[in-house]
């Protein structure tokens, strides 16, 4: 059985062009990619990590996201968190805190296009 990795982004292309990136960098790993409008919470559930990613903070399409994390038990999922400026990356890792998900070192991400190898080594860094 493959693991399974799930993303999870506002739309931007910003975002979406970083969740690729990330998607890349997942090796043996099934992806799903998704914005909050499609997600389902059954999605987080059989995932092994998750990753998520916003442009601005508090997006008004991630208040579902916002309310299941904080009703949800995620202990042994790893998890990541993905964004161009520090006030979203603030925003967030507040917002998984309560799932109790481990969370890494988020990314912030300054240049267009994303170095890979940085970000290679953030994602092996959220996995290990």
């Amino acid at each position: 059985m493959s693991k399974k990795a799930l993303i999870i982004t506002d739309g931007t292309e910003s975002t979406r062009n970083i969740a690729g990136l990330i998607e890349g960098a997942l090796k043996g790993f099934s992806v799903k990619t998704s914005t909050p409008e499609s997600f389902e919470g059954t999605d987080i559930l059989c995932a092994d990590v998750f990753f998520i990613g916003c442009e601005k903070p508090s997006p008004a399409s991630f208040s579902y996201l916002e309310d299941m994390l904080l009703h949800i038990n995620l202990a042994s999922r790893k998890c990541g968190v993905f964004s161009v400026n520090d006030k979203s990356l603030k925003y967030l890792s507040g917002i998984v805190k309560d799932s109790e998900a481990a969370l890494g070192s988020p990314l912030h991400v300054v240049s267009n296009p994303v170095p890979q190898k940085p970000l290679q080594n953030w994602v092996n860094k959220i996995l290990n």
